[in-house]
């Protein structure tokens, strides 16, 4: 019998990669392009969506010839996406009507306060489970129908499509122009303020609220289910699965029980703590969004903390303050001192996300001293990383009634043991990284694979689960009440920072 594979489409922020894994979720070969980033103007952030469809095409058979396979072996296709990304695009001929609009612009700001003064700005995050943000995908499509003449009109009338990119991806896929699928899943969907996220479907009230046509938007479906299958890139291949990254690293982690959790550590951090199908709302400043749906089955949700700089502020201190010359050099760095020294960093560049959702806050600097050396600068941002994850799990506990005994950890931060074991210090909980790195890939494979039969249920997915790594809690709980306590301190001096009106 010819040996089956699951292939996964990680579109990311920086870069998209296709990635083969075997039954035991094992990852057979990988083939990754990164795309351009375009910033036109300050806190403008854009991706050429044809770009980015053409690299899926060139990614495909160069997966697959990695991997010794054909597209005949592929059982199943997943997509897992970089969230809140936007793009409109013509239905006919399948252009873009410009470059997508990034999940970390803040163009929207001023249309997002005009929209808090609006009647009926009140009722908005108790429909949708977010709070009026720029981070969100709803208003950026509202930009977009401004700020391009006759593109308003034409959505109206059909002719223009909106998605974030999984739709894209898969209108692309399944024919395009030529009658290709326009749909999304329920993860994306509750990442775009136009869904109700107890309904699971585009609710008038929001839709008008925010003045988007409801003929531009794709069909909702579950997360595990049938997609359609693929005419380009995996000729004849089902689709079977759509899932938000963040929600794609939950289920690779195999977070399917209430009150289990992931943190993602990447340029940002998303810890999302799955609630189960009790939709929690939120009154701490966390997300409550749909961690996925299985086709048939009742959505599971989950409270998530969004961070906006934790990766990214070890790159600005490589490539603005060149301070190390890569990454992995920050370890180093910050082990030539004992602590911080008295100093905290708080990378609050475009604000602070979670729990705090200050758009006016800026980064700070506090408690230096002529004793400040750069060692005690490299501690402190790996510090501020740990920090910020103390704030969202607090929130977590709660919110939630559900107290976090264990974090299971991914992303390119995880290979940074002295962040690690300070995560586990300031959450006096263990950390624990798999063995599989490629977490949201491969939840996006599990719930491909899921919705063919390749895996037979959640409790197989379970059994390919294995430890890396861990980490255990060995900090003074005097000296952590402490720091923290200075930590919070910190955060205060960056509010307010920008004056508005």
């Amino acid at each position: 019998m010819t040996e089956r594979f699951v292939v996964a489409i990680d579109q990311g922020t920086t870069s998209t990669r296709c990635i083969v894994f075997d039954r035991r979720g094992q990852l057979v070969s990988v083939a990754q392009y990164e795309h351009k980033q375009h910033f036109p103007r300050p806190g403008w952030v854009e991706h050429d969506a044809m770009e980015i469809w053409r690299n899926v095409e060139r990614l495909a058979p160069l997966a697959l010839r990695r991997a010794g396979i054909t597209a005949e072996q592929v059982a199943a296709l997943g997509i897992a996406n970089q969230r809140e990304t936007t793009v409109l695009w013509d239905r006919r001929t399948g252009v873009p009507v410009g470059h997508a609009i990034v999940w970390q612009d803040t163009r929207t700001d001023e249309l997002v306060r005009a929209l808090e003064r609006e009647p009926g700005a009140d009722a908005v995050q108790h429909r949708c489970g977010l709070p009026l943000a720029t981070y969100f995908a709803g208003p950026r499509a509202r930009w977009m129908l401004d700020h391009t003449p006759g593109l308003r009109e034409r959505a109206e009338r059909g002719e223009v499509l909106f998605g974030t990119m999984e739709t894209w991806l898969i209108w692309n896929l399944t024919g395009g122009p030529a009658g290709g699928s326009h749909v999304t899943d329920v993860t994306n969907a509750s990442r775009t303020m136009l869904m109700d996220v107890r309904t699971l479907d585009w609710a008038d009230e929001l839709l008008s609220f925010f003045g988007i046509p409801r003929a531009m938007l794709p069909e909702i479906r579950p997360s595990v289910a049938a997609f359609g299958r693929a005419t380009a890139a995996f000729p004849g291949v089902r689709i079977g699965a759509a899932l938000g990254d963040q929600q794609a690293a939950l289920f690779g982690q195999t977070c399917f029980a209430p009150g289990e959790a992931k943190c993602t550590y990447g340029t940002g951090s998303f810890l999302l703590l799955n609630t189960g199908t009790e939709l929690v709302r939120s009154t701490h400043g966390l997300l409550s969004t749909v961690a996925y749906q299985i086709e048939g089955e009742p959505a599971a949700y989950a409270l998530e903390g969004s961070i906006a700089i934790t990766g990214s502020l070890v790159q600005w201190f490589r490539d603005q303050l060149t301070l190390i010359a890569s990454a992995p050099e920050i370890e180093t760095l910050a082990r030539t001192v004992a602590d911080n020294g008295g100093c905290y960093i708080v990378p609050a560049f475009s604000g602070l996300y979670a729990p705090h959702w200050r758009s006016e806050a800026r980064g700070v600097i506090v408690g230096l001293t002529s004793y400040i050396t750069k060692g005690h600068l490299a501690r402190a941002v790996l510090e501020a990383t740990a920090w910020q994850t103390r704030e969202v799990v607090d929130a977590m506990n709660a919110n939630s009634g559900l107290t976090l005994t264990t974090l299971k950890v991914d992303g390119g931060m995880t290979a940074d043991n002295l962040l690690m074991q300070f995560i586990a210090d300031v959450l006096d909980v263990p950390v624990v990284r798999p063995l599989a790195v490629e977490t949201v890939s491969l939840g996006a494979a599990y719930a491909a694979g899921l919705a063919v039969g390749y895996w037979p249920d959640l409790a197989g997915l379970r059994s390919n689960w294995h430890r890396a790594g861990q980490w255990l809690p060995a900090m003074d709980p005097a000296v952590r009440d402490r720091e923290y306590a200075n930590w919070q301190r910190a955060v205060e001096r960056t509010l307010g920072w920008i004056q508005t009106g």
